[in-house]
């Protein structure tokens, strides 16, 4: 957690939205305020609120234009200063995600690096991503993209020096204490430690984006025979199976 003191900034965006921001760094007090705020909106949205937007440290709150603007921003404003007097910590999941995971070799090609940055063996390093209780922190970048962590501190891994051209779609990268599960292949500059056949946007599939900001994620490992058959299998979820808490 940060030592210094969480302040709550509240910015327009726009003619019908404000940004409620918690920090400018990916710190783990803001994450938690951000992700408590959004949740405290969504349970309870004040009239005139469209949309709820949640991202590591802010939220963006889009409003209808024919709201009362300044009664809006009255009722944020005082939200925000409560969420930043504490608990800061993430709050409590209502559901959790186990997904598998195949780890190292062609599927992680980057393991080996990550595990050595570590000071672990590969199975060590995999282990302990298997065992960490982690949560989506946020969706964003692509459609159903999910931000997961935090990782302990070692992990704490900058980004790769040179760009990675293309992930394949249920690639598992890693950096800065975090993964992202890839919905789609991509570039990245995040290690590639694993390969899931889970897939976080499908638009035929309902929901298109299962994954929820807060939701909590545990990695199971699996064989490299074991994604391919569910990749091949058609199940809309490729073997995630989700438990309500």
């Amino acid at each position: 957690m940060s030592s210094a003191p969480l302040t709550a900034e509240l910015l327009p965006a726009g003619l019908d939205a404000y940004l409620v921001r918690f920090a400018l760094t990916p710190d783990p007090t803001a994450m938690g305020a951000a992700r408590r705020f959004a949740a405290a909106l969504e349970q309870t949205p004040p009239d005139g609120v469209e949309e709820i937007a949640a991202a590591l440290v802010s939220v963006l709150v889009r409003l209808d234009p024919a709201a009362e603007r300044e009664v809006i921003r009255a009722q944020l404003a005082d939200l925000a200063q409560a969420v930043v007097k504490g608990p800061l910590d993430l709050p409590p999941p209502t559901r959790r995600w186990t997904i598998p995971i195949t780890f190292g070799g062609e599927a992680g090609p980057q393991l080996a690096q990550v595990s050595a940055a570590l000071n672990l063996t590969e199975d060590a390093a995999v282990d302990q991503v298997c065992a960490a209780d982690l949560r989506v922190l946020t969706i964003g970048f692509a459609p159903g993209q999910p931000y997961i962590g935090l990782m302990p501190e070692a992990w704490n891994l900058p980004r790769m020096s040179e760009l990675n051209p293309s992930v394949p779609a249920g690639a598992l990268v890693v950096a800065v204490r975090q993964f992202v599960l890839f919905g789609a292949e991509s570039a990245t500059g995040w290690q590639q430690i694993g390969q899931a056949a889970f897939r976080s946007f499908v638009p035929s599939r309902t929901p298109p984006m299962p994954l929820r900001g807060g939701d909590a994620i545990r990695f199971a490992r699996a064989s490299a025979d074991d994604i391919a058959r569910l990749t091949t299998d058609n199940d809309p979820m490729g073997g995630a199976r989700l438990e309500t808490l």
